[in-house]
């Protein structure tokens, strides 16, 4: 859920401004632990290697606020791999609509045809699918089924996973 939606069902009684600064705190706090804690995805370094090399196109696409959106990218040292970031609530409606998926596609000048998605939440998966891209899960957070009832082609459990590098036709 989204810190708004949050709001509405975990602080049903607070006023909406008492419940936003909750929120605004909790995110806070994330980035404060983040900032201490985080540690990329095996593979992904092998990975981005990998999208550069094949010139692909890229984009962040999160439900994330802008701010921990960028903290992440920046730790993890993605700031000049992305080429743009979306963030769903700065889209008409956020993920599990299609709306920040098209917007990236849209940036990048892709056709969904074109391009593929990794997601790791369930939200995310139904988002890259209403918008017609086939997503790759990442199962580092969800169960496998979880993932892919929500329709992702296949789990990986991480960047070096054999079946992501078999299915991008390239046997590290």
């Amino acid at each position: 859920m989204h810190n708004e939606e949050l709001c509405k069902v975990l602080l049903p009684d607070w006023d909406l401004q008492r419940a936003r600064k909750f929120m605004e705190d909790k995110e806070d706090l994330f980035r404060r632990l983040a900032a201490e804690q985080l540690k990329p995805v095996q593979g992904l370094r092998n990975l981005c290697k990998w999208i550069e090399e094949h010139g692909l196109k890229r984009a962040a696409v999160t439900n994330a606020p802008r701010p921990n959106a960028e903290l992440i990218i920046t730790m993890l040292d993605l700031t000049n791999f992305f080429e743009i970031l979306v963030i769903g609530n700065e889209c008409d409606r956020a993920k599990p609509f299609p709306d920040p998926y098209i917007r990236a596609l849209q940036a990048l000048e892709l056709s969904y045809e074109h391009a593929f998605v990794f997601e790791h939440s369930v939200s995310g998966v139904k988002a890259g699918i209403a918008a017609g891209m086939p997503v790759v899960g990442l199962g580092t957070r969800n169960p496998e089924k979880l993932l892919l009832d929500a329709g992702a082609s296949f789990v990986i459990k991480d960047f070096d996973d054999p079946k992501l590098w078999t299915a991008l036709g390239d046997n590290q």
